[in-house]
């Protein structure tokens, strides 16, 4: 697990390095030695989503800061970030970001698709249980935070001033769950009475059945025969790097749709274990 990660760490370098340019898989592959089969092999299995998809949305979400922070032209911005032309450029922005560049540039707000991924050497295979899920405390806050940025893919708008305040509120009303593997932040849960609210696990975690330790924690301690809800990506949306299908295979069921801080999103609910699911 460790050489394996540290390989990761080289190919992240890498694309880090080179978001200013065209990236595909074979360019990656080449300049670390790896077989472009293998490669995607191992980053998909270990961080949960495929390397085009890494970069196109580190590329576009460095588009949108410099969208917002700086004065340079919608086409400059698209060739600094690998494409060939504005029109290119600006498929792929809206349909990332729901709205054109030049639009998202006037609102003046930044908000990222996707941030660099950090790996943990020490990350180790050990089997969890139901009860190595605690409540989380104020000192949790920061490594909260961390993994926040770690699966930012599954949130469509995130304002991390805001996110921080509602999750230390949820802290303190007792809201909030976590599970730790030494000082990694394993995964995270807040939610209140009428659903969840964030609910992410580390990357490196999450081909391990930890979401439903999660859920069935949630559903048999602290909202006992409850419907449970959540939002996120309405069927077809190119930001949706799998969330949609997480929830279907935990028992979710699909329900209306929904605008969510001027996003499109749909709520997804599952019903009290033994009653049935009525739309």
């Amino acid at each position: 697990m460790k050489d394996r990660i540290v390989n990761l760490e080289s190919v992240i370098d890498y694309i880090e390095t080179h978001l200013a340019g065209k990236i595909d898989l074979e360019q990656v592959a080449e300049a670390v030695n790896y077989s472009k089969y293998h490669l995607h092999r191992m980053f998909s299995a270990t961080l949960g989503m495929t390397i085009h998809d890494y970069v196109q949305r580190r590329q576009l979400t460095e588009a949108a800061k410099l969208l917002v922070f700086s004065g340079k032209t919608v086409i400059e911005i698209a060739l600094l970030c690998g494409y060939e032309s504005q029109q290119a450029f600006s498929t792929a922005f809206k349909s990332m970001y729901k709205i054109p560049p030049a639009e998202y540039r006037d609102k003046g707000t930044f908000y990222p698709l996707q941030l660099r991924f950090t790996l943990h050497r020490t990350a180790e295979r050990r089997v969890f249980t139901k009860n190595d899920i605690c409540l989380a405390e104020q000192a949790d806050l920061p490594a909260w935070m961390h993994l926040m940025r770690l699966v930012i893919d599954g949130y469509p708008v995130m304002d991390e001033t805001d996110y921080r305040n509602a999750i230390s509120r949820s802290i303190d009303e007792k809201r909030a769950l976590v599970l730790k593997d030494g000082d990694i932040l394993v995964g995270a849960m807040a939610f209140s009475a009428f659903g969840i609210d964030f609910w992410g696990i580390h990357p490196q975690y999450r081909h391990q059945n930890i979401r439903k330790l999660f859920l069935d924690v949630l559903m048999e301690q602290y909202l006992p025969g409850q419907e449970i809800s959540m939002t996120t990506y309405r069927e077809g949306d190119k930001a949706d790097t799998g969330q949609r299908n997480l929830l279907k295979q935990l028992g979710f069921a699909e329900r209306e749709l929904l605008v969510e801080f001027g996003y499109p999103t749909q709520r997804f609910v599952l019903s009290p274990k033994g009653k049935e699911d009525a739309p």
